[in-house]
């Protein structure tokens, strides 16, 4: 594996320790065929400057807006996955900043950026709140480079809950009314988040599931295209790349979470990556001891009754 910010169109992948706007100044003008990445939130998290705030958030983005651009090739596209700035203030959805930032500063240039899907990624487990709604979503935000070239659905489709339903009117009337390969995923996708025994956990705090960039390579490129993450953090988009058989190049500042990326991509390109599969949440045993009601919350829910 070639681990070095000196990127080349050869590498299978390409790794930077180090500012991603440097990464990007490195990169040939159109030369990648997808971007998959979640920034950093500038809310305090524990690999981020405790004096950055909203402002900061926005600003970062401005700042590397021109050459994310120039390296996006015609028709490519970019997935942009956030979700919440929190204070004690209020909360900001940060998908309306990067909508506003990516259209707007694209809008006078030959292929602006045109906004495809905001897909939503739902989670069932995470912190709970006790003065708000406890937060179970984040948004992916689909961009194309200009007019969308690439959508490979049938690589992504999942399955239906009614397989067996047939067309009751029509002339397909009596005949099989789905795909035999399963169906759209839609822009909703129930996918677990890395948290606790997760098999993919690392010490990285705000890891999301290698299914995410998975599903977003196998649908917008094709084999041996080159996938970037500006912001790449433990290396799943790159995890993902390398599974589905493309070549990655990422950044990441922060020396530990590099390490960790570099260790989990000489595992991908090994064959040894460990991910779980992409398959409809499971629902829970009820015969399972933590799945059943203990009588201390019976007793607690029928003083609320």
């Amino acid at each position: 594996m070639k681990v070095c910010g000196n990127y080349k169109e050869s590498n299978r992948v390409t790794l930077y320790n180090g500012d991603c706007l440097e990464l990007l100044k490195s990169l040939p003008n159109e030369s990648v065929d997808l971007v998959v990445t979640s920034p950093p939130y500038c809310m305090g998290k524990a690999y981020e400057d405790p004096h950055d705030d909203i402002e900061t958030f926005k600003k970062q983005h401005i700042n590397i807006f021109n050459e994310l651009y120039r390296v996006v090739k015609k028709g490519g596209s970019v997935c942009w996955q956030v979700g919440y700035h929190v204070s004690d203030k209020c909360v900001v959805p940060l998908d309306y900043i990067i909508y506003n930032i990516f259209t707007s500063m694209s809008d006078k240039l030959d292929s602006p950026f045109v906004l495809r899907n905001r897909i939503i990624w739902t989670f069932g487990h995470g912190l709970n709140s006790t003065n708000r709604f406890s937060g179970r979503h984040e948004t992916i935000m689909w961009f194309t480079k200009g007019k969308q070239t690439i959508f490979n659905l049938d690589e992504v489709r999942v399955p239906q809950k009614y397989p067996g339903k047939r067309s009751y009117k029509g002339p397909n009337k009596g005949q099989l009314s789905g795909n035999p390969l399963g169906k759209n995923p839609s822009d909703i996708w129930d996918i677990p988040n890395v948290k606790a025994k997760h098999i993919e956990k690392t010490d990285h705090p705000c890891q999301f599931p290698v299914a995410i960039p998975q599903r977003l390579i196998k649908a917008l490129t094709t084999p041996n295209g080159l996938v970037l993450d500006p912001f790449m953090g433990s290396g799943t988009t790159g995890v993902a790349a390398i599974v589905e058989n493309r070549r990655f190049v990422g950044a990441e500042i922060q020396k530990e979470y590099y390490n960790i990326s570099v260790n989990r991509l000489n595992e991908a390109v090994n064959g040894n990556a460990k991910i779980r599969e992409d398959k409809p949440v499971a629902k829970p045993n009820k015969n399972s001891a933590v799945a059943k009601l203990p009588e201390e919350f019976e007793r607690a829910r029928g003083k609320l009754s």
